[in-house]
């Protein structure tokens, strides 16, 4: 596996009741993490858990010192657990996917050829595992989100993404909730940052259940989306 242009590397899963995925999840982070004789972390963000992903999480950061948790209570949305995350990341690049097992960090060496040339090596679900309507929610809101703000984004909320740190000192997050991903993509084509669009597996989630189509997180989503569209109008 050549990883030669990253060197060190934070990687965090945020998490929403995920007791039945995290320990398998980074458990398989941590076995190819090792293998690449890379310098890294890993970072658990339980964002206001019901169940034992707290309890879990915790237990994992006392048996291995790479490991650090990061806790929100209550329950603070996803932007914010993807904001503790990055702010936690002290390594040169900062690497998330979700704490439900539908990605398989092993596909993640396949970002690292493109760090060379680009800011941001994102991927997009090559056959994505989620029923119809939150397909077309997906496609719906990537569609918008392009035409506003001048992206050919493919799966804007694709959780394998890869990031050079220092993009998050340079822009500053606001969201919260769903909108998150297409703050970070507007705010870094914004400033002139290159993303490199590559595609990976999705796996039916195989425990716990989804909790992004809530219709209020989706109407909020759009309603914020049309208020940064504003702000990053002014700053240009």
């Amino acid at each position: 596996m050549d990883n030669k242009n990253v060197k060190s590397l934070s990687v965090f899963f945020p998490c929403y009741n995920e007791e039945a995925n995290i320990q398998r999840v980074v458990d398989s982070a941590i076995e190819l993490l090792n293998s690449l004789n890379i310098d890294y972390e890993i970072i658990i963000v339980d964002d206001g858990s019901r169940d034992n992903t707290g309890k879990i999480a915790d237990k994992l950061a006392s048996e291995n010192k790479k490991i650090k948790v990061v806790h929100h209570w209550p329950n603070k949305g996803y932007g914010a657990a993807l904001q503790s995350g990055f702010k936690a990341s002290t390594k040169e690049y900062v690497f998330y996917t979700d704490g439900d097992g539908q990605f398989d960090i092993k596909e993640l060496p396949l970002l690292f050829k493109y760090t060379a040339d680009y800011d941001i090596v994102t991927g997009f679900r090559i056959k994505r595992q989620d029923n119809f309507i939150r397909k077309i929610n997906a496609f719906c809101w990537t569609t918008l989100a392009n035409c506003l703000f001048k992206m050919k984004i493919k799966d804007m909320d694709c959780a394998f993404k890869l990031y050079k740190r220092k993009i998050f000192d340079e822009i500053t997050l606001k969201s919260t909730g769903a909108l998150i991903n297409t703050e970070i993509f507007a705010r870094a084509s914004n400033k002139g940052y290159k993303v490199y669009q590559l595609g990976v597996h999705h796996y039916p989630r195989t425990a716990g259940r989804q909790t992004g189509a809530n219709i209020k997180v989706i109407l909020r989503a759009f309603k914020e989306l049309f208020a940064l569209y504003r702000q990053i109008k002014d700053d240009m």
